[in-house]
């Protein structure tokens, strides 16, 4: 499979001063990812507990009022290991969507623009990161790169680079073929110019939804190579880690349902943020 097989999306964005009717699983999923955000710029507004100081008096303790999401086998408060791990884990995540928006768009841009030997070469380097299975293409640069969170973003960020490659290429073909753009070229402007000012702008509409699609894909990559051990060490408190923490303590099910369950809220969130986004102008 080549760039140039691979079909056309149909992502439109929405009118500029139509005025925007948000429906009501778009407006909870935005409160959501408000409330991550917020755990992540100032946990501390939300939880009084210190994330890595348990006390052994209280291990293993179910949900209660003092505990919320109840505590670990060292007496530490889960929920404030949660709130504070979001900082680790919606940064990791905007690292790799970073490096796949940034790196797959201009391989899709310059594919899409320059066609000819460039268009195949890109292709063969895109052919190769379709070839190789997401997850373990990250396992294998992760190891390369050592055990931290940060390797892990960036390994998640390069299995990105085809996606984002592949659509905005897509796009490029689509608004290049416009009137507007041939009636730019017969007015006089350059090649640069219109690849700037017109083409650029208005294929990157697409990308949008997509990154915030891929945002959530991060979160469950980044998780899984947590939760195998490919993360921050103990006493980090990835969502990913977390939850492999739990695992081992089969009768305190809260310990893997609490992180677990916010992971899987956030990626919901995201998802449906996305699918709203690519609606039909």
């Amino acid at each position: 499979m080549t760039v140039a097989t691979l079909s056309e999306p149909s992502l439109d964005a929405p009118r500029a001063g139509v005025l925007v009717r948000v429906p009501p699983t778009v407006a909870v999923s935005l409160l959501w990812l408000a409330v991550i955000v917020a755990w992540s710029l100032a946990p501390g507004l939300f939880t009084g507990h210190d994330p890595a100081a348990g006390t052994p008096t209280e291990k293993l303790l179910g949900p209660g009022t003092t505990h919320w999401f109840g505590t670990d086998d060292l007496g530490r408060d889960l929920f404030s290991r949660v709130v504070h791990g979001s900082a680790s884990s919606v940064s990791s995540a905007l690292v790799s969507v970073a490096i796949g928006v940034v790196a797959g768009s201009l391989i899709g841009l310059l594919a899409g623009f320059l066609e000819g030997w460039v268009d195949t070469v890109l292709a063969r380097f895109v052919d190769v990161l379709l070839a190789i299975p997401g997850f373990l293409f990250a396992v294998i640069i992760v190891s390369a790169l050592g055990f931290r969170t940060i390797n892990a973003a960036i390994a998640t960020g390069v299995v990105a680079v085809a996606v984002f490659a592949r659509v905005m290429r897509a796009e490029v073909i689509k608004v290049r073929q416009a009137t507007f753009v041939e009636a730019s070229y017969l007015q006089g402007g350059s090649r640069w110019q219109i690849l700037l000012t017109h083409i650029l702008p208005n294929a990157s509409r697409s990308i949008v939804p997509l990154a915030v699609l891929q945002f959530g894909v991060a979160i469950l990559v980044i998780a899984g190579l947590a939760f195998l051990g490919y993360g921050d060490p103990p006493p980090a408190s990835d969502w990913g880690r977390l939850v492999a923490d739990g695992e081992k303590f089969p009768f305190a099910p809260w310990m893997i349902y609490a992180p677990a369950a916010v992971i899987v809220a956030t990626v919901l969130a995201l998802n449906r943020i996305s699918r709203w986004l690519r609606r039909p102008a």
